[in-house]
């Protein structure tokens, strides 16, 4: 049980029957009356968000949630198909459970598979990725005054926004939280 003076971002609470996580908390302390805590609350396996408020000394049980690493093998339609390395049982997920958790996740990459209860309801990419460009525009001298940038389209079929100088071949590093470039590797 976690009391909702203790919230902090990312913590998993059970409430009304669903698993939510908690993605901005604040303690709020009027001059009249008692003080409580305001949250935004995304719900983990829909993924819609709705606002609550708590009283600071309101319990919740805490969610627990697994993470188990898995090795990313091939897309078959509409189906995407891991592999638990340690003892090569397999699993399929299809698109619409996923999302766009996969955008930056080549073949035969390693993924955390999330699960409450036993089943699975997110896929956590590894947090940077270097992918190569097979797609973009030649940028130009003297177009770099704004520091402007230009579309790019990666191995993996997303498209990356990339700085001028960056060409088709070049091998890039990207975040997969926000889909930034970050650096030419």
């Amino acid at each position: 049980m976690v009391s909702a003076g203790d919230f902090r971002n990312g913590i998993t609470i059970e409430l009304e029957g669903n698993v939510y996580q908690i993605i901005e908390f604040q303690h709020v302390k009027p001059g009249k009356g008692a003080a409580f805590v305001r949250t935004k609350l995304k719900n983990i396996k829909s993924g819609g968000v709705v606002e609550k408020t708590f009283r600071p000394t309101e319990k919740c049980p805490q969610a627990r949630i697994d993470r188990r690493e898995m090795q990313y093998l091939y897309a078959d339609g509409d189906l995407y198909n891991f592999m638990d390395t340690e003892n090569y049982e397999q699993m399929a997920m299809s698109a619409a459970d996923i999302q766009d958790s996969m955008k930056f996740v080549k073949e035969n990459e390693m993924v955390k598979m999330l699960s409450h209860n036993g089943s699975v309801f997110a896929v956590e990419p590894p947090l940077f990725v270097e992918l190569e460009i097979t797609e973009t525009e030649p940028g130009f001298k003297g177009d770099t005054a704004t520091g402007a940038t230009k579309p790019a389209t990666v191995e993996t079929g997303a498209v990356v926004y990339v700085p001028l100088f960056v060409n088709q071949g070049d091998t890039i590093k990207i975040d997969t939280r926000t889909g930034e470039y970050l650096s030419r590797v």
